[in-house]
């Protein structure tokens, strides 16, 4: 049947419109030669009006459809691994004794329950009882089982045509699908109330849980790892524990920690890695006092040892002690392979071993360089140019290079601002002290939260010692002229002595730039944090500066590829970003040609996407898929013309359990089903005043379907056949 849905106002608008065009029509039917002829037309004409103030008035064609089954009610129940948990008290109508019991269990009673009996009495109502959010067989996929509490609800009233009411019995945790209140309202434009019983407590149990451990996908062997985990306590007193960090061989660090009450906790160990290749490694926590719940207290996951060549390059145009300390301590770590520019003012470019004697030429020349140090040298004659500037930023941002800013007192820094390295200077300069400032006495370096916390700062063998050992390094007596660090960037130390207008002076910054990273070091004193110590400080912090730099860039690294991605312990379900690097067989980035990249899924099943290439980049390509199952999976990349050199790589995701026992109850989220659906809320106690309630509904409405004309392409058609004809009319009219 069809309805209209007119406004005051559109509907003045429509009557008037109709008469004015049956005026007009009716004066030209009058004024023609061809009365027969004009007659039909106008009439034609009149009909279009008529439609389209018909289309004004909001057309529906409702059609209503009255059922013939019995009113129905559903049950549903949450089968959730969540609902394991024990902390729902049983109510008197169910037990005697009001025990504690798991939530499972309380659903079962509730279901078993005689209660029910009377809604179904005398074949008036028909019971529907269904689970929803059962978790499937197969532990990769039970880790990706959650809670739905919207679907259900919407597959229920698609197929019951004559629902009554819903009743809910959940603990309201969902972890899937839209929010639930968007079934609510479907279920308001139905008139069906949903009346939900939250089943449990909306109080944590007592427990300790090792939410995340966020452990790098590989490091250096012979070196530490820093590997941060976060803990999460419902306890109501402080916990002092011990985390332990174990391999497969019974190697085990430890690490002392407080654990406050009702918080999370964010820290992290330092792990050694003794050989090359995948380790299985496993962190703990010993069960506290009072705890109920034991099984989220370790986690284990995989990292791998991996043989070390980095490769760095220092420009630099005065052999001042922080350079000649830089130099010494980078040319004797094994894992460094060292190339220097000295360009001396007057006496040319440096010579000997470990000095090359000009800027590398071509692109390819300069991409095999993971960090790139850059001391108290600019833009000058004999010094740098803005098209090496403009290299070295295409190497930090494309090639997922580093950058070390390490100015000095001639302040040649300066000149690159006015270069495209600009944008990757972590800190704003006071140009009105080129010359930086000089102190009269040692100043130290204070390391910030984030700097006590960082890899790049650890210079001691744990964290314990580390803040003790910053505060009693020799001090510097000359620093950068800083006025302020940039936004998106990380402080890691500032000046112990001195503020500027914004605060304390950062002198030690990080940011990263594209695929890269980036660091400025203010001061040119770390050379003198050998003083009564010799290499010990100096060589380690340098050292970990030149990995950390290229960390990223070395994730895996092939002939004619180089593959990282992010994240690089991605959960299920996340999608994951791979960024790609290819070369020619010269070693320059490749210009022409794909990049493939073969899946191998956990389970097997395999699927090959093509990158997609950046056109402002060098040989830069990167593409997305999405983690369907936890597991390791296999990426095979390879590049055109050289299918035989493939690089082969593991990514290990690691899923955690979305349904988990001993979270609370969330009953807020069931009283806005209630209230949307304008239904009510039941607790497990009140089930007979359920019935009751349920009972005194009155029978279901009809079900009614509307289609609105307006936004059906057969009416646009119409009316466009019936201008077509009345366009066509009018020209027949006037030729004949």
């Amino acid at each position: 049947m069809l309805h209209l849905n007119p406004t005051p106002l559109t509907l003045g608008i429509g009557i008037t419109s109709l008469i004015a065009v049956l005026i007009l029509c009716v004066i030209s039917w009058r004024r023609s030669a061809h009365p027969r002829r004009t007659l039909l037309l106008e009439i034609l004409r009149f009909a279009i009006a008529c439609v389209v103030v018909l289309l004004l008035w909001q057309p529906e064609w409702r059609t209503t459809i009255n059922p013939d089954a019995k009113p129905t009610i559903a049950i549903l129940w949450d089968h959730s691994d969540s609902m394991t948990t024990v902390d729902a008290k049983l109510p008197k109508i169910l037990s005697d004794a009001e025990e504690i019991t798991s939530r499972a269990e309380l659903v079962d009673k509730t279901l078993a329950s005689d209660l029910w009996q009377p809604l179904a009495a005398n074949g008036k109502n028909e019971i529907v009882t269904l689970p929803f959010a059962s978790a499937p067989d197969g532990s990769g996929e039970s880790q990706l089982a959650g809670t739905d509490i919207n679907a259900p609800l919407a597959q229920t009233l698609e197929k019951q045509t004559n629902l009554r009411a819903v009743v809910l019995l959940t603990d309201g945790d969902y972890n899937l699908g839209q929010p639930p209140v968007a079934a609510a309202q479907k279920m308001r434009l139905r008139g069906v109330p949903l009346f939900p019983i939250p089943i449990g407590s909306q109080t944590r149990l007592p427990d300790l849980d090792l939410l995340a451990v966020s452990a790098p996908t590989y490091g250096i062997v012979g070196e530490n790892v820093q590997i941060p985990f976060t803990v999460r306590s419902s306890l109501d007193h402080p916990v002092r524990t011990i985390v332990r960090l174990r391999d497969q061989n019974g190697q085990e660090r430890t690490k002392d920690i407080i654990i406050p009450p009702n918080a999370e906790t964010y820290e992290s160990i330092l792990w050694k890695l003794e050989k090359g290749g995948a380790s299985t490694l496993e962190l703990s926590i010993p069960v506290a006092d009072g705890e109920l719940l034991d099984s989220n207290n370790s986690r284990k996951f995989n990292i791998a040892g991996k043989p070390e060549r980095i490769r760095v390059l220092i420009l630099e145009t005065l052999p001042r002690w922080e350079y000649r300390f830089l130099k010494n301590a980078l040319s004797r770590d094994p894992g460094v392979e060292l190339s220097c520019l000295l360009l001396q003012p007057q006496l040319g470019p440096g010579v000997g071993a470990h000095y090359i004697s000009k800027f590398p030429e071509k692109i390819e020349d300069l991409a095999q360089y993971d960090v790139i140090f850059i001391g108290d040298i600019g833009v000058a004659p004999d010094q740098l140019t803005k098209e090496q500037c403009t290299l070295i930023r295409g190497l930090v941002e494309n090639q997922a290079s580093g950058v070390v800013f390490l100015p000095g007192r001639q302040g040649n820094q300066f000149t690159l601002l006015d270069t495209d390295l600009a944008d990757l200077m972590p800190v704003t300069l006071d140009e009105t002290m080129k010359h930086g400032f000089s102190e009269s006495v040692a100043a130290p370096l204070t390391l910030t939260t984030e700097g006590r916390s960082s890899l790049l700062t650890m210079l001691g063998n744990n964290e314990e010692e580390n803040p003790e050992i910053w505060r009693h390094l020799p001090g510097f007596f000359w620093h950068a002229p800083v006025v302020r660090a940039k936004g998106g960037t990380e402080v890691l130390a500032t000046h112990g002595n001195r503020r500027g207008p914004y605060g304390p002076i950062p002198l030690l910054v990080t940011k990263t730039a594209g695929s890269g990273k980036v660091l400025f070091m203010g001061i040119d004193s770390a050379w003198r944090w050998r003083r009564g110590v010799e290499d010990l400080y100096h060589y380690r912090f340098w050292g970990q500066v030149a990995r950390w730099m290229s960390y990223q860039r070395n994730m895996a690294a092939g002939q004619r590829v180089r593959l990282f991605f992010t994240p690089e312990r991605p959960q299920p379900g996340t999608t994951v970003t791979l960024n790609a690097n290819a070369f020619d067989s010269n070693g320059a980035p490749m210009k022409t040609g794909a990049v493939h990249v073969d899946l191998t899924a956990p389970d097997g099943n395999t699927r090959r996407i093509e990158l997609q290439k950046n056109e402002t980049a060098w040989g830069a390509y990167s593409g997305r898929f999405r983690i369907d199952l936890p597991g390791e999976w296999k990426v095979r990349a390879t590049t055109t013309g050289a299918e035989d050199q493939p690089l082969e790589t593991t990514i290990i995701s690691q899923g955690t359990q979305l349904e988990k026992t001993g979270q609370p109850a969330r009953p807020e989220v069931l009283e806005e089903m209630a209230k949307v659906s304008r239904g009510r809320m039941i607790q497990p106690a009140q089930l007979p005043e359920l019935i009751k309630e349920i009972n005194a509904l009155p029978e279901p409405r009809p079900l009614e379907t509307r289609i609105s004309l307006l936004s059906q392409w057969a009416t646009l058609a119409a009316i466009i056949v019936l201008l077509g004809g009345f366009w066509l009319g009018r020209k027949f009219n006037g030729a004949f």
